[in-house]
Parts: C-alpha cells; sequence; structure tokens
C-alpha cells in the first residue's frame, strides 16, 4: 500500500482470526451467499475501519466489502448496539467495536489503512482530519462538512498528506452520468451554458414541524447505548433530543445541511466540475416559512457564477420544497426516477410531484436529467432522436465509486471525486445553507473567498469556535 509504513503481512498473521471471521461473513450480508463476493487475496486487501456503522454508514460498508477488496478490521459508533447499529454487529460478530474514533485510532491506528465516514455532516470534520494526520485513506458521505471554512481545511490537509487518498460519496460520479457528461462536454454537445435548473421537491422532515418554534428542543432521557458527548463532537449547546438523532440532525441549521445538502452533490457534481464552475460571486435566497433554527417549507436559490475562459456566465437555480416546482420548458415529458438512488434511512424516497433532478439550459439545447448517476437526455424527443447518430460514445464506468476508492488506496486508480474537486462542490453549498439561514442575499469574492457585504455571514463561514478538547482538528 501507498503510505504504509508497516508491514500488511506481519499485520495479517496478527490478526488471522480476525481476518478469518471476515471472509466467512458475506453469507449473511444483506441475503448474499460466500459465492457472490469474489475476494481479492488477503495481502491484496485493504485494511477499513468503518466509523458509522448503522443507516447510511451501513450501506457503505457493505458496498465496500461487496467488492472483495477490504477486510473490515474495526467498527465505530457512537450509538453501538442500537437498533440501526445491530445489522452491522451481528455481520461482523469477531471485528473490534468502538464508540469513540479516538480510542479506536489510539489502539488500532497501525491496523488501519483507510476509513470510511458514516455520521452526520457536523461530524465529518473532526473524524476525517484525525484519520489523515494519521496517513489514512479516507472515504467521506457528502458534503464533505458544514462549514466553509471545514471544507477549507480539509482540503489543505489533503495537499498536505498528499499520499492519502480522498473520495466524497457521491457515488454518481462514477457512474453513466459521471462518463457521459464528460464525453458529451469534449465533444462539445455540451456548450455554452448559461442556466441550470436543479430541483428536489420531496418532502422533508421538517416539512411538518411547527413553523412557530422559538428554541431548540427540551432534553430528554438519553439511551443506554449512546454516548452523547462524543455525538455533539466540537459543537455544543445541545441536550439530547430524539429531534436530533438518527437522521434528524439534517433538519437544524446547527448541525445539518438541510436538502441543498443531502441532494445537491447528487444532482449538481457533474456540471459543477465538467463547467469548471468553482464559487459563486453571489447567491440570492427567496425562502417560504424561514426559521432560526431549523431550514425552511420551500427555498429558491439563485447561485451566480461568473465568466470562465471562454464559458458564459451561469446561473444555478435550486428548488426545494414540496409546493416549489421549477418552470418546466416545452418538450420536457415525464420525469422518472432512477431505481438505483439508494433509499434513505426511513426506507424509502417520498413521492413527489416532480422527481429529483436537472434542466441544463445552452445556447443550442436543452438538456434533462435525474439525480445521483442517471443520464442526460436533450430535449425534447424530437430533436433527441435527430442528433442520436452524432452523440460520442460514452465508455462504461470501470469501477464504482466504492471500487474506485480502494483501487486508489491500492495505488491503481485515482479517485474520481477527491476532496479537491467535491471541496469547492461542498462550498456552494455551505454558501446556500448560510443564505438560508441568513434569508439574505451574499455576495461573494471568489479569490479572497470571503462575504463582502455581510459580517455575520462572513463570520459564519467559519462558524462558532469548538468546544474545549476539539480545537487541536482545526489545525493544519
Amino acid at each position: 500500500m501507498s503510505t504504509k509504513d508497516f508491514s500488511r503481512r506481519h499485520f495479517l498473521k496478527q490478526t488471522m482470526m480476525l481476518s478469518a471471521a471476515a471472509a466467512v461473513t458475506p453469507g449473511i450480508l444483506m441475503g448474499m451467499s460466500k459465492g457472490d463476493i469474489k475476494f481479492a487475496s488477503a495481502n491484496e486487501r485493504v485494511n477499513l475501519a468503518c466509523i458509522g456503522i448503522g443507516n447510511r454508514g451501513a450501506e457503505i460498508i457493505r458496498d465496500l466489502y461487496r467488492t472483495g477488496l477490504v477486510n473490515i478490521v474495526a467498527l465505530c459508533d457512537v450509538d453501538m448496539g442500537a437498533a440501526h447499529t445491530e445489522a452491522i454487529l451481528k455481520e461482523f460478530p469477531n471485528v473490534p467495536r468502538f464508540q469513540d474514533f479516538r480510542k479506536m485510532f489510539d489502539k488500532m491506528s497501525n491496523q488501519i489503512d483507510a476509513v470510511t465516514v458514516g455520521v452526520p455532516d457536523f461530524s465529518h470534520f473532526p473524524i476525517t482530519m484525525m484519520a489523515m494526520g494519521l496517513g489514512k485513506h479516507v472515504y467521506v458521505e457528502k458534503p464533505m462538512a458544514r462549514t466553509f471554512n471545514e471544507v477549507e481545511l480539509m482540503m489543505k490537509a489533503a495537499k498536505k498528506y498528499n499520499k492519502v487518498v480522498t473520495q466524497m460519496g457521491n457515488q454518481g460520479h462514477s457512474d453513466a452520468n459521471y462518463f457521459q457528461f464528460k464525453a458529451w462536454k469534449e465533444a462539445g454537445i455540451i456548450k455554452d451554458v448559461t442556466s441550470i435548473t436543479a430541483h428536489m421537491n420531496a418532502p422533508r422532515r421538517w416539512h411538518s414541524w411547527n413553523l412557530n418554534m422559538t428554541s431548540l428542543p427540551l432534553a430528554q432521557t438519553m439511551p443506554d447505548t449512546l454516548d452523547w458527548d462524543v455525538w455533539q463532537m466540537a459543537t455544543s449547546g445541545h441536550n439530547y433530543n430524539k429531534d436530533y438523532v438518527n437522521g434528524q440532525w439534517r433538519c437544524w441549521f446547527d448541525l445539518g445541511m438541510g436538502a441543498l445538502g443531502d441532494w445537491g452533490a447528487h444532482i449538481l457534481d457533474t456540471a459543477h466540475e465538467f463547467l469548471d464552475l468553482g464559487l459563486p460571486n453571489q447567491i440570492v435566497p427567496k425562502l417560504v416559512g424561514h426559521n432560526d433554527f431549523f431550514f425552511p417549507l420551500c427555498s429558491t436559490i439563485a447561485f451566480k457564477f461568473p465568466q470562465r475562459g471562454n464559458m458564459p456566465a451561469l446561473d444555478i437555480n435550486w428548488y426545494d420544497g414540496v409546493n416549489n416546482l421549477p418552470p418546466i420548458p416545452k418538450g420536457y415529458g415525464v420525469s422518472g426516477l432512477d431505481p438505483n438512488i439508494p433509499p434513505p434511512s426511513t426506507g424509502k424516497i417520498e413521492p413527489a410531484k416532480l422527481n429529483p433532478g436537472k434542466i441544463i439550459y445552452s445556447k443550442d439545447l436543452i438538456f434533462k436529467g435525474g439525480s445521483h448517476g442517471s443520464t442526460l437526455s436533450i430535449i425534447p424527443a424530437e430533436k433527441g432522436a435527430a442528433m442520436a447518430g452524432s452523440l460520442p460514445e460514452v465508455p462504461k464506468s470501470p469501477s464504482n465509486h466504492f471500487k474506485n476508492f480502494l483501487q486508489a488506496c491500492k495505488g491503481e486508480e485515482k479517485t474520481r471525486s477527491p476532496f479537491s474537486i467535491a471541496g469547492p462542490l461542498s462550498q456552494v453549498f455551505c454558501l446556500g445553507v448560510l443564505a438560508q439561514k441568513l434569508n439574505t442575499k451574499l455576495d461573494f469574492d471568489r479569490k479572497n473567498k470571503v462575504i463582502t457585504n455581510n459580517k455575520v455571514a462572513n463570520a459564519l463561514l467559519v462558524g462558532p469556535p469548538p468546544r474545549k478538547g476539539w480545537e487541536q482538528y482545526y489545525k493544519v
């Protein structure tokens, strides 16, 4: 492995029983039989520690394990043994367990090659910074972090620890849409884009909450399984309440990134990368049901990007909220839902009047697309059919997002969503959330990375200071 200063073979001898246990577990992974996974030889696998093992974290573990390229060597979760973490514990019964990622690294650092970070948005930062500092490759769920400055520090750390492989978990970035968008851009099919409409109109958890809420939730009795102190990480001021945990954290400005942070990277990632968007110079929100504590009922956010080289200025118009539907061009057709989209922790994607996706307007063409790996089509359909013979061939993906990460850890590929690419994309969403929180227009200096028209907003690029004991992660 590239960045390793210890012998894998020596470690495998020390952990023979653990590796043997990992090798026989596939039979209980989501109904798979042992024969469903083709395992690499033991010394060709990545030794993986998993931080956050319930809900989405569990799905990440299973997807990485299915590649046959990992040994699961540690499991870590602040709510170890709760209903949502029990399944993974049963699937890997002999793997060491921890509730505090710091203790895991203290005890097992020299036995770990890479980590998964499948925890709430506000928890990504300290775990990832510690892992990179220890030379561990990191797979981090989207968005990279909750604040603009945290993402900035993560990008700087990735440059400093340049042998560490990074991958953000917008898994569609390794699927068909990635390769199609790249091919169509290089062939000049996608060019002179001036506007993108992005929409996510499915019901959200906070849509049924009281708009007159004037404070954070009251304290409740904590479950015996939960380490609330570690759950809070660097944040402060929150007593335990069921409306913070198991996905509810996404509702609150203090902890999550709302619909934009949840779905933005699955809808806008390819346009952001291949149209070289970088950071916007203005963000303009229009909100319904603004609240100081949690996300609005509806958000329309305009992100304005300047001219880039020979590419014209471009606006992204983001729509979320059940009844906040964007204008649809003539010939749009049916809004399909990609069956490969992973279900949320609630078990299903709620029906929407318009399924998540995007409409890309260029000088000559209009493109319609969904989310994740869904491919684009040219609309109206008659125009797309007329152009079918002149469209470039799109190569197939050599590896899905999970295998791509592991192959990169082994030095055999490069990740498609490293922090250098995923970071600016995540910062776009951080700026959008700031505009939602303050319900005001923001003017942004792209070169100096400061907000020029609002001192409060500019201070919130950094956010409140970390609570005592967590300051060390904010230094690169």
